[in-house]
């Protein structure tokens, strides 16, 4: 396969494509700035919001987008999804529909939105979603205090209005829908607070449901991942196809792992990194760097401690 860095364009707003769990190689597509959300979610992999807001802006020009998409796909690289995710809330960007759209007229690859689902209650935002392929939202709660706890949402939101925003914008979608849910141990992982989520899962009826729990580290050391037995018996208290994710298979695609882990290796044997000296050493973007810093904590070839709110890697 083709070495994602061959081309030496430099990429502001396009990454990867990164291996995920559940979209295969997805090439992603930044649309605000780092950590400008409506959520300051605890478990939260890129760490504590600092810009959060609901309100939506042009925060990059669409054309910059696209020219640099038409550069990323002149490579020969494998991708399966576009995705608009990146480093915070995708809907907040006020240029949606266009940049759909935009895409659309270049490529058949189809379009994925991950978003936190807290602006769906926007007429305008559903709107501008209906053209993607396929939207992931999240639900982590099924009432206003574990909505609080958990992502900790501009002051605006309450939970009534996030999950009927969610609800209704699955009557009008033609799409696919997947709803992911994050559980936390000892605070969603209980039967009781499932069944709750699930009675707000039965109005949304997701094409899946995608448990997930913490894998890599998160923005508060209080939220705790649920174990996999646990999960799998979490899993029979949802209607409808539920799946847990699990990790990405790489089979022929090791190779292309190989190389960025080196990099991070050697990096941090001259001394601890954090994800953002790690990110700017080797040019790659965080959502990248990521997924390769979660293999090599698993693996446990690397470690990490946490030091005045950040997280720094270092060699075991």
């Amino acid at each position: 396969m083709t070495d994602m860095k061959e081309n030496n364009y430099n990429y502001q707003y396009i990454f990867g494509p990164v291996p995920s769990r559940r979209l295969g190689f997805s090439l992603g597509i930044d649309v605000v700035p780092f950590k400008t959300c409506s959520y300051d979610c605890i478990y939260c992999q890129l760490g504590r919001t600092t810009n959060k807001t609901i309100t939506r802006k042009e925060f990059v020009p669409v054309f910059k987008i696209i020219n640099e998409l038409k550069q990323k796909l002149e490579d020969d690289i494998k991708i399966d999804y576009i995705t608009l995710s990146g480093s915070g809330e995708p809907t907040l960007c006020l240029e949606l529909r266009e940049l759909i759209n935009q895409i659309k007229k270049m490529t058949n690859i189809p379009i994925a939105i991950l978003t936190n689902g807290s602006l769906l209650w926007d007429s305008n935002v559903r709107k501008e979603l209906k053209n993607a392929d396929l939207v992931i939202p999240s639900l982590d709660a099924g009432k206003e205090d574990i909505f609080r706890y958990v992502n900790r949402p501009c002051k605006e939101l309450s939970f009534e209005k996030v999950a009927n925003g969610i609800i209704k914008f699955s009557n009008m979608y033609r799409g696919k829908i997947w709803l992911e849910v994050f559980l936390l141990n000892g605070v969603t992982s209980i039967q009781s607070e499932v069944l709750s989520i699930n009675e707000i899962i039965k109005k949304i009826n997701p094409a899946k449901i995608q448990l997930n729990t913490v894998k890599r580290p998160p923005a508060e050391s209080f939220a705790f991942s649920v174990p996999g037995n646990q999960m799998v018996e979490l899993s029979k208290y949802f209607d409808g196809n539920v799946e847990i994710i699990s990790d990405f298979s790489r089979s022929t695609d090791e190779n292309y792992m190989k190389i960025t882990k080196e990099e991070i290796i050697n990096l941090l044997k001259r001394r601890p990194c954090s994800l953002d000296d790690i990110a700017a050493g080797l040019n790659l973007h965080k959502n990248e760097i990521i997924k390769y810093i979660e293999e090599l904590v698993k693996n446990e070839d690397i470690v990490y401690q946490e030091h005045n709110h950040t997280l720094y890697y270092s060699i075991k």
